[in-house]
């Protein structure tokens, strides 16, 4: 369990997981720095908390994903959540659309 994870206070519930994002990468274009403003949002998180899983026909079907796994995710996946001053996503496992190995 990484270090972020012991620190968060919060346990999603269902489906849901909530996401640390990596930092952006600042990415240098003909030698102009690009400010914050106009950087890419990440598309790639570290899931900090997962809830249980889904429910389904009256039984429970358990996470794909785990605390501690990368993910990838839409661009517009998830809500924006400020737990601590730390800038978290919140979304349905259905919105993860792969763990990097």
């Amino acid at each position: 369990m990484s270090d972020t994870a012991t620190k968060i206070k919060i346990q999603p519930l269902g489906d849901r997981v909530i996401i640390k994002p990596l930092e952006a990468k600042e990415v240098k274009k003909g030698g102009i720095i690009i400010p914050d403003t106009a950087k890419e949002k990440p598309m790639e998180g570290e899931i900090v908390a997962a809830g249980k899983g889904k429910m389904e026909d009256g039984k429970l079907i358990p996470m794909e994903v785990k605390t501690g796994d990368k993910v990838l995710y839409g661009k517009y996946s998830g809500t924006e959540i400020k737990i601590n001053d730390e800038e978290y996503l919140i979304m349905r496992e259905e919105d993860v659309l792969g763990i990097v190995r």
